[in-house]
């Protein structure tokens, strides 16, 4: 929804502080889901749930980059106040994506080349 709502260009006034609070929940509801995932001893299923929780983490991440381009109707250059925030959500997005990378992968695993998954292929190709 909030990737539409930036392709619409609403403006700024009105959507700006709802966007940022919208993202700001979403930032603290993948931390609790990778906190969750990575203290939990079940290995049955956790590399299946560590890997959707990847792929959420990758799109939450996709999602902060389009929110601080240039071209968004919210860009930190026309929003200085918004920089901190923006850079907030990148570092906690790409800690939480080497604790998931942590807790799935075995040390034979880290060592290999690294895949793209459908989501990653999806987002280079230009699909949504």
């Amino acid at each position: 929804m909030l990737r539409d709502i930036l392709h619409l260009s609403p403006p700024p006034e009105l959507f700006l502080e709802k966007c940022l609070d919208d993202l700001m929940f979403i930032d603290s509801t993948l931390s609790i889901l990778t906190e969750a995932l990575s203290s939990n001893g079940d290995q049955t299923n956790q590399a299946e749930q560590c890997g959707y929780a990847s792929d959420t983490e990758w799109q939450f991440s996709q999602l902060v980059t389009e929110f601080s381009l240039e071209s968004s109707p919210f860009s930190p250059h026309n929003f200085p106040e918004t920089r901190a925030k923006i850079a907030a959500l990148r570092v906690n997005s790409e800690a939480r994506r080497k604790t998931l990378e942590e807790a799935t992968m075995p040390v034979e695993l880290v060592k290999t080349e690294p895949v793209v998954t459908i989501l990653e292929l999806s987002g280079l190709l230009g699909g949504d």
